[in-house]
């Protein structure tokens, strides 16, 4: 009998310690996974994104100055480095949590010759290094990029302020400068596209007289601003696309694939006499003090 009860005992105990061995190994298993998933996102987590921008064609002006006193540019091949130029990395900067370049800019005394305003913004070069090599209408080309504002100040009246962020720049050719006499190749720009105060808005060129001709065109007192123009939608701090398409006397802009802005006219016939070339970035429109923007770009492209 005594037997017996000792074997029941041994038999309980046994069993008890096969549920208690299986409870704890289930538990361990399970903690693990958690680990595991802990992991795998931390990982996920730490995911390096890249903006998917080529700057081989492109070179950048910076709202600081070089040893000359004059706004800082980095051409290709060095701007393909761009994030192991001291001098840069305040001013334009990979943002891989959310693969884009961040472009910011504040009012300082690094301003180029036609403008009052700073930027860190990128220029068009069709030949790297060489700013000679341009486009006209009449030849088409096309620029496309994802963007978001990440940060911009406000003026003393509670109001963003104003950013521009893409444009196409007008530019005499050499022959053109010596012509009229002037100094530079400066033209006028045909395109100017603002963040203003969560939206997105155009500002394009208009002949102050339709019936010029000829080099009556390249000169910037021939032409004015038009009135601008409002896209519906409201980007705000939000992702969004802007593409610019131009061709022989016409360029259309279309905002979130969705929103079109067309101009096909006289002025933009005319505007063929000029080369021109595509900005991208943020051209900072504020001298307050204090005041500041900071825009991402996530992709840019250009094609003619």
């Amino acid at each position: 009998m005594k037997f017996r009860y000792s074997l029941f005992l041994f038999s309980f105990f046994l069993i008890n310690f096969s549920f208690s061995q299986e409870k704890l190994i289930k538990e361990e298993v399970a903690t693990k996974e958690v680990e595991t998933t802990k992991k795998k996102k931390k990982r996920k987590k730490k995911k390096v994104k890249l903006p998917e921008i080529d700057l081989s064609h492109w070179k950048v002006t910076l709202p600081v100055t070089n040893n000359e006193g004059k706004p800082l540019e980095i051409s290709p091949p060095e701007i393909l480095d761009f994030a192991n130029i001291e001098a840069a990395k305040p001013y334009m900067y990979i943002d891989s949590t959310k693969g884009a370049i961040v472009f910011h800019a504040m009012p300082t005394n690094s301003k180029t010759r036609n403008t009052k305003y700073t930027r860190s913004e990128l220029r068009e070069q069709m030949i790297p290094g060489d700013n000679n090599t341009n486009w006209t209408f009449e030849q088409g080309a096309k620029m496309k990029g994802k963007i978001s504002m990440e940060d911009v100040s406000r003026d003393s009246d509670g109001k963003y302020h104003k950013v521009i962020i893409m444009q196409i720049h007008g530019r005499l050719t050499n022959e053109q400068r010596d012509l009229i006499g002037q100094d530079d190749n400066n033209a006028p720009p045909i395109l100017k596209i603002y963040w203003q105060n969560g939206k997105i808005r155009v500002k394009t060129k208009v002949l102050k007289n339709i019936n010029a001709l000829g080099d009556a065109l390249l000169y910037e007192e021939a032409w004015d601003d038009d009135e601008g123009f409002n896209f519906k939608q409201e980007v705000g701090f939000r992702k969004f696309t802007l593409e610019v398409n131009v061709s022989d006397g016409k360029m259309v802009v279309v905002l979130n694939n969705s929103e079109y802005k067309v101009y096909e006219n006289i002025h933009m016939k005319k505007w063929g006499i000029f080369e021109n070339y595509f900005k991208a970035g943020n051209y900072f429109q504020s001298r307050d003090e204090g005041s500041f923007a900071k825009v991402n770009f996530y992709s840019l492209e250009v094609t003619h």
